[in-house]
């Protein structure tokens, strides 16, 4: 195996143990301790890649990145760091880093990565043009962001859990662009948005013939995702048919279009998202237990916006960014607003207000030019999803369920979780709201707690 690596650090001992490690594997390696000196080596000499300690003793390893990205695109730098932060990670992922690596780290996964970072194409985080960057660094958001590079190496099935408007696609755009598929397909259908017989369609493709109206063949989603990752979202709300369809997908790798005999191996990642709770579903016999055993190989949950309010003025400043206006710290009155909101809709339902106020302040140049006005509905931000696919009964439970949980959580959030206050405001019985709570998730602990 062959390839030029440049270690940078300032520990001896560790430049040591990297030294002996990467030759043992074959590679050619080459040391700087300090920012000046690994700045000059890249400036006159060619490498495969660059491992990267973010503290130097003179410089910023981030600032190394930039720079020598700019003139040099294909070079490939892995971060590492004793200081490890979720805005680190994030930052380091954005600005171009391969892989992100805490000290003290494994010898085999470095030389995983760094084999596979030798071997394959340049991978760097997903960011697709019209699409919101994921930004966050509050606690809350702490053990997603830390392992987002770790499951991005892995070929697993991901299950991502959330309430509607949390970013679910957003974050499965993000394990794909940092995966070894970045660049193959993406490919996301929303499962809840289409009824049963054009889903199947959409998802396995048909021969022609295969029903009025198919004139031609058609190859699904499926296929068009083979090599890359295909993001299913709102799967829980999927046909028992279906589900036994998908299952075998995941099993046998294999896809038939509808009214054909023939099938097709297909090579796809799958990431399902669901703001459902699969297990009550498979718990009330709605959702088959061996394919959510298929799915949720790893399991990952995205906070709701209430629970990571630190994180508002970040999103709004990215916001801000993406739309043209440049401001570096929004404050003010606006901005204590958004923070104290309770966002039933999420960063959704965010994204919605900050859109609203710019298009109604034509030519604003900073958040202070807007004026920020948020829709005091519990429903905001969104509409209720009628599932015209069930049985009315069914679909009438659904809706009134989605109203419930909302309803609920808007409540407590604009009451700071105080559940006397809540119940005066909202007139439901402080002993039958904290069951809701408790039912929707939304309230810890046990029944006789005290406010």
């Amino acid at each position: 195996m062959t390839g030029r690596i440049l270690v940078v650090d300032d520990e001896p001992n560790l430049q040591e143990l990297l030294r002996i490690v990467l030759e043992g594997e074959g590679y050619s390696v080459h040391q700087a301790f300090t920012y000046r000196d690994a700045s000059a080596l890249l400036a006159h000499q060619d490498f495969d890649l660059v491992v990267c300690d973010i503290v130097l003793p003179d410089g910023n390893g981030l600032d190394l990145l930039r720079t020598h990205l700019a003139s040099k695109p294909d070079l490939r730098f892995a971060m590492i760091t004793a200081h490890s932060t979720p805005a680190h990670m994030l930052t380091s992922l954005r600005e171009g880093a391969v892989e992100y690596l805490s000290k003290p780290f494994d010898v085999d996964e470095l030389k995983m990565v760094v084999a596979k970072q030798m071997l394959g194409p340049r991978v760097i985080p997903d960011s697709p043009e019209g699409y919101d960057t994921l930004v966050g660094e509050s606690r809350a958001m702490w053990p997603l962001l830390e392992r987002i590079p770790q499951v991005a190496r892995s070929d697993a099935t991901v299950l991502i859990t959330g309430e509607s408007g949390t970013g679910k696609e957003l974050l499965a755009r993000t394990i794909h662009g940092a995966s070894p598929r970045s660049e193959r397909r993406f490919v996301p259908v929303n499962c809840g948005a289409l009824p049963e017989g054009l889903l199947e369609s959409e998802l396995f493709g048909h021969v022609r013939g295969a029903f009025t109206g198919a004139a031609n063949a058609r190859s699904g989603m499926i296929v068009r995702a083979d090599g890359g990752t295909l993001f299913l979202d709102e799967l829980g709300r999927i046909s028992p048919t279906l589900q036994a369809r998908l299952l075998r997908v995941l099993e046998e790798r294999v896809v038939r279009p509808l009214g054909g005999d023939a099938e097709r191996a297909v090579d796809v990642r799958v990431i399902a998202a669901s703001r459902d709770d699969l297990d009550a579903e498979v718990a009330a016999g709605r959702f088959r237990p061996d394919l959510l055993y298929r799915l949720a190989v790893v399991r990952v949950a995205l906070p709701p916006l209430r629970t990571r309010r630190e994180d508002i003025p970040l999103l709004v400043r990215d916001l801000l960014r993406r739309r043209g206006l440049a401001d570096e710290a929004p404050s003010g009155a606006g901005l204590d607003r958004l923070v104290a909101h309770g966002w039933p809709g999420n960063v959704r339902e965010l994204r919605n207000v900050i859109d609203r106020a710019i298009a109604l302040a034509p030519g604003a140049q900073r958040f202070s030019d807007l004026v920020i006005r948020i829709d005091p509905s519990p429903l905001a931000g969104e509409g209720l999803a009628v599932r015209s696919d069930l049985p009315y009964a069914e679909a009438k439970a659904a809706v009134l369920h989605d109203l419930e949980r909302r309803y609920v959580a808007d409540v407590l959030a604009r009451t700071g979780g105080n559940l006397s206050a809540a119940s005066r405001e909202s007139g439901i019985d402080r002993k039958q709201l904290r069951a809701l709570g408790r039912k929707h998730g939304l309230v810890d602990g046990p029944a006789d707690d005290d406010d």
